[in-house]
């Protein structure tokens, strides 16, 4: 069946704000942070990250992820962030609003990493929740879908605190750091209950 492609996002460069961070497209002058950032949290990462390029760290690969992030972003294919705290605009990690199926489906999956020194700070819980509200307004999404390795209990935690529901389990779902792993996966619906968000009620006639 054919996805027809309605529901578009028409916000090619968003700035999402969530609480006490805020998350936006990378650009040049994000390299310098970036490569420190996941440079210093590698072997912290790379339990559940695909295998890195060798040259994944230098300028040049840095470049060519973002005109591959561009030219997704202007397909509405994917969408991804960095993540910086309010203040003093520290990098914390990233993002990704990836795979959107639009037609009959309005789907799009969610990724995330984490800088070693920021983590169990509650920084993306945060993020997933102000991420999460940007998908469902303004990129116009039905359905997040989130999936994690069963060790990574974190994952799973920050998942549910933000309202996603256990779905399922898929079997050599992702290779992972060389390996095809398991997964559990997770989804959220815009009309879910989304924690520390109030939706307005009507008040009957």
């Amino acid at each position: 069946m054919a996805l027809f492609r309605f529901g578009q996002s028409s916000e090619p460069t968003p700035l999402v704000r969530g609480d006490g961070l805020y998350l936006r497209p990378a650009d040049m002058g994000d390299y310098d942070a970036w490569a420190a950032l996941r440079g210093e949290s590698r072997d912290f990462l790379v339990p559940w990250e695909p295998i890195w390029p060798s040259d994944d760290l230098t300028r040049p690969a840095f470049r060519r992820r973002l005109r591959r992030y561009r030219e997704e972003a202007q397909d509405d294919e994917s969408w991804h962030f960095l993540i910086f705290r309010d203040s003093g605009n520290a990098l914390l990690g990233g993002l990704t609003v990836g795979n959107v199926r639009r037609g009959v489906a309005q789907t799009a999956t969610l990724g995330y990493w984490m800088g070693q020194p920021h983590a169990g700070q509650g920084h993306m819980t945060r993020a997933v929740r102000a991420i999460a509200g940007h998908a469902f307004s303004s990129l116009r999404l039905h359905r997040l879908e989130a999936a994690c390795i069963p060790e990574n209990t974190a994952s799973a935690r920050l998942l549910e605190r933000n309202g996603f529901t256990r779905e399922g389990f898929a079997r050599a779902y992702l290779r992972i750091n060389g390996a095809w792993r398991d997964h559990i996966l997770y989804a959220l619906l815009e009309s879910d209950a989304m924690p520390g968000v109030l939706k307005t009620v009507p008040k009957p006639p």
